[in-house]
């Protein structure tokens, strides 16, 4: 069975710093594209950033460019996000997501999904 889990969420202070992980049991993604999205309440999820396998691409969401930055451990199967200067607007639960996609930026094309982890920052 496939499981993603994330981890690293938590209450943080504007201006502050988290990293978020992703890590893959029962698959190894070494091969797939992998996406962080985040939802927050009453909106709809959206795209934050994604590696392709070979870690060669890496795209972001204009609204954390230069402040977010997406990684890759293969040997480890897991996958982070650095987190830096973060807003009140970056609150949101973060999930990760990873399949061989082209698309990246749709979370429709992702077929394997983490539980979530909730980052919160204060004004």
């Amino acid at each position: 069975q496939v499981q993603l889990v994330e981890s690293g969420g938590g209450l943080v202070q504007a201006g502050g710093s988290l990293r978020l992980s992703c890590a893959a049991s029962g698959r190894t993604f070494s091969s797939d594209t992998v996406g962080w999205f985040r939802q927050a309440p009453g909106k709809e999820r959206e795209f934050v950033a994604a590696i392709t396998w070979t870690a060669k691409n890496t795209y972001y969401a204009d609204s954390v460019k230069g402040r977010f930055t997406i990684s890759r451990d293969n040997a480890k199967n897991t996958v982070y996000l650095q987190m830096n200067s973060l807003k009140p607007e970056d609150t949101a639960v973060y999930y990760c997501a990873a399949n061989n996609v082209v698309n990246y930026y749709d979370a429709a094309a992702y077929h394997y999904w983490g539980q979530g982890t909730q980052v919160t920052v204060s004004s």
